[in-house]
């Protein structure tokens, strides 16, 4: 769930805080970091619920219109054993108990979401359909109902960014957990298809490591910037180039297992998306130059793939 991309991502966000920051310490960075991580999981069932509440939200809508009373096909949509399903799993519902997740207190979130489905065209095809109700058509409803019509939605982001702003970056790479559960949802293995914070220990313990590695050692990692920068003068390096030429030293240094083009791949992607296209080019060189000296002076304790 919690993958080593958004690991990065938060990673470099919480070490650029730190850096601008005046006074903060490493145990209230470190603290700050995995909040961030476990909201971003948080947000994997707050999707997980939409599907509940959304379906919830929309049996009491027709059922004051006095429209399931009819029998008419609408019936399919609120009858989605998916949703049925997610409803009464044990995992999920302890998770939004715990955290008081509901969408139910944003009813009119609620009510454009639900008018956004009943107008598309994947809803009517859904309960025209002659086929035989079944789980498999019914996940698969949900599954292009949400990633053609909600997920993209300005309705559910505007939301979302109300709700936490740890979650600007993770929509995209949470979508992707999320709709995997979908597709794999079996009801006699329920607890398999939900999706644990970090895939194991060893992911749990690189986030920390890169993370308090790169504070601790980060005058250090700033000096190395120093020494291979050239024409430049250390105060004329953003900030968030720092952020994140530090961490992936750290990761240059502390992963012997992750190869040197992972790592500065992963982070030139990164100064794509936080910081200029000129900055990626920047980085791109120094990283590459400290990567040299790393290996000449034998302290780049891995194997580098071309």
């Amino acid at each position: 769930m919690i993958n080593r991309v958004l690991i990065r991502i938060k990673a470099v966000q919480l070490i650029y805080s730190f850096l601008i920051s005046q006074n903060k310490t490493v145990d209230k960075a470190e603290k700050e970091f995995f909040f961030s991580l476990e909201k971003s999981y948080e947000l994997y069932f707050y999707l997980l619920q939409l599907i509940v509440d959304l379906t919830d939200y929309m049996q009491d809508r027709l059922t004051r219109r006095g429209i399931l009373s009819k029998k008419i096909m609408t019936n399919r949509f609120v009858e989605n054993q998916l949703a049925a399903e997610l409803s009464q799993n044990v995992q999920i519902s302890k998770f939004v108990a715990d955290k008081k997740i509901s969408w139910k207190d944003f009813p009119e979130t609620l009510r454009d979401l639900a008018n956004m489905v009943l107008k598309s065209e994947e809803y009517v095809e859904y309960i025209n359909s002659n086929e035989e109700p079944s789980l498999d058509s019914d996940k698969e409803f949900w599954r292009k109902i949400m990633k053609k019509v909600i997920l993209p939605s300005e309705v559910l982001q505007n939301q979302l960014e109300e709700l936490c702003i740890y979650w600007n970056d993770d929509l995209e790479i949470i979508s992707g957990f999320f709709l995997k559960t979908i597709k794999r949802y079996d009801p006699e293995h329920p607890e398999a298809a939900i999706i644990p914070m970090f895939k194991d220990k060893e992911d749990e313990d690189y986030a920390r490591t890169l993370f308090v590695k790169t504070i601790e050692n980060g005058l250090e990692y700033e000096k190395l910037v120093e020494s291979h920068i050239k024409n430049w003068d250390l105060e004329r390096v953003a900030q968030m180039d720092m952020a994140i030429m530090q961490m992936a030293i750290s990761e240059l240094l502390n992963f012997p297992n992750i190869p040197v083009t992972v790592t500065l791949n992963e982070y030139i992607e990164i100064a794509k998306a936080y910081s200029t296209e000129k900055s990626s080019v920047f980085i791109n060189g120094t990283l590459d130059a400290i990567v040299n000296t790393l290996q000449k002076e034998n302290k780049l304790l891995k194997v580098v793939r071309l």
